[in-house]
């Protein structure tokens, strides 16, 4: 199964395209840009408590079968934050001290 490549940052709704460089993901897929995930969110997701990794870029061009972002397209829907700011700072100030492994 395909990681979905959400196309925008949950918190600040930036824009991910497939070969973004700065997305970053949990292991729940959510995913924020660079920016968010290190300077507001601490990485800490405020969805799930986890910390964030790289987002993989898909293949553009097809090196195998069906193995690239035009046979596996990205998401196009849009998903923001279901939590208020005020929580997710909470939630950020309880976490961001405790090693993502260890939460």
């Amino acid at each position: 199964m395909a990681l979905q490549l959400r196309p925008n940052c949950e918190y600040c709704d930036k824009d991910l395209p497939p070969s973004a460089l700065d997305a970053r993901i949990c292991s729940y897929e959510c995913t924020f840009c660079a920016d968010c995930a290190e300077n507001k969110l601490n990485n800490v997701c405020p969805n799930c408590g986890g910390g964030f990794v790289p987002r993989p870029i898909r293949p553009a061009k097809e090196w195998r079968p069906g193995a690239c972002v035009l046979k596996q397209p990205p998401s196009d829907k849009r998903v923001h934050l279901k939590y208020p700011l005020d929580d997710i700072a909470a939630h950020v100030a309880r976490l961001k001290d405790i090693a993502p492994q260890e939460r």
